[in-house]
């Protein structure tokens, strides 16, 4: 689910409010995820390394009306829903302020990106200038987050009968919502 949707919201609390972030994220090993985001981002000055953080992945969702269970009409015990798949992820924040590290991760997310987006023939770093990129890394701040913890939520009308369930993913089908489907 991350991997198909991998823009987080991340989630903290900084001078006695809670505020948040859109991050596009990615696993660097199986603790550790990576991101960045510009210098001058609020995320930066609001948070130090070691600030614990929650990562936000949402995959599709979508109202279920009670009129897509065939057995509604046997009881009209149904009520509206909603249906989708969450992943949060709990860590502590690591910023990473060298430009050797930044590069690492600007490298590591454009491969991740570019190859899912254009395969072998993907842009890379060393397709730009490279004092252009260096000014770039200047501008950024990368940083990692260290998992202590990942919970996963599917709410798919799994717990309906198996004919209310099956007119569900037809729905969701006709609707192009196939990863709920």
């Amino acid at each position: 689910m991350i991997s198909n949707h991998p823009l987080a919201f991340i989630a903290y609390k900084a001078n006695g409010a809670l505020d948040g972030q859109h991050v596009p994220m990615v696993f660097d090993g199986p603790n550790r995820m990576i991101g960045h985001v510009a210098a001058n981002n609020v995320m930066t000055s609001d948070l130090k390394s070691g600030d614990e953080v929650l990562l936000v992945f949402t995959g599709q969702d979508s109202y279920i009306s009670p009129n897509w269970y065939p057995t509604k009409t046997e009881h009209h015990k149904h009520v509206p829903t909603w249906n989708y798949q969450s992943v949060h992820v709990r860590g502590r924040l690591t910023f990473l302020y060298e430009p050797k590290s930044a590069l690492a991760v600007v490298g590591k997310l454009t491969k991740y990106f570019e190859k899912r987006t254009n395969g072998s023939a993907g842009w890379k770093i060393s397709d730009a200038p490279k004092d252009f990129i260096v000014d770039l890394l200047t501008k950024l701040t990368a940083f990692e987050v260290h998992i202590e913890d990942i919970t996963a939520k599917s709410k798919l009308s799994q717990n309906r009968e198996p004919i209310d369930h099956e007119s569900v993913t037809n729905q969701m089908t006709k609707l192009d919502r196939i990863e709920l489907a």
